[in-house]
């Protein structure tokens, strides 16, 4: 039996992987980091963004029932201007009207959990509005500071309108403003 020897130059050409070609499987592999990182941004951005929108609809259930359930005086919860913010919430003192504004307005504003001394349990820049629609009818708005830009609410949405463009960021022309609504309708009973 005869057995053959290969060749010299096919034993180097065998040998292992060439330099080259492990510069383009870490260039390969760092690309699909870069997008991975990338992906996981986004998706803590969509989180969070998705977390305020389900606290401005707590926020706004709230103070829908507290409407509700003051059915005979509702015209007394309209706002002449967004509560919470960084505006100071008004006294917890009077009629239950007054109380539940105090009491919405400092939720708006976060008092339920803080950290340090900072109130941080609700949306970001959380405003609250109630205007009256005639015929008993009352539109109940949240309004909260997005963290990207995406679309401006509809233009008959004026809760918070213009306060949260900031001009160091795409945050212009409301793109940054989110808002949930809800119609509070007070039947009249004869």
């Amino acid at each position: 039996m005869v057995t053959r020897r290969p060749s010299v130059l096919r034993r180097q050409e065998q040998r292992g992987t060439s330099l080259l070609e492990v510069m383009v499987t870490l260039l390969i592999v760092a690309f699909g980091l870069f997008g991975l990182a990338a992906l996981h941004t986004r998706l803590q951005t969509s989180e969070m963004e998705g977390y305020q929108r389900s606290q401005a609809i707590t926020l706004l259930n709230d103070m829908a029932s507290r409407i509700a359930t003051n059915r005979r005086v509702a015209a007394s919860y309209v706002t002449s201007a967004p509560i919470g913010g960084s505006a100071a919430c008004p006294a917890a003192i009077g009629t239950r009207q007054q109380i539940d504004a105090a009491e919405w307005c400092t939720a708006l504003q976060g008092a339920a959990e803080t950290s340090g001394g900072s109130k941080t349990g609700t949306v970001i820049g959380g405003r609250g509005c109630v205007e009256d629609l005639g015929n008993n009818e009352y539109l109940v708005t949240v309004a909260w500071q997005g963290l990207v830009p995406i679309a401006a609410p509809p233009a008959g949405v004026a809760c918070g309108k213009n306060q949260y463009d900031d001009a160091n960021t795409n945050c212009k022309n409301d793109l940054c403003r989110r808002t949930v609504t809800t119609l509070v309708r007070i039947g009249k009973l004869s």
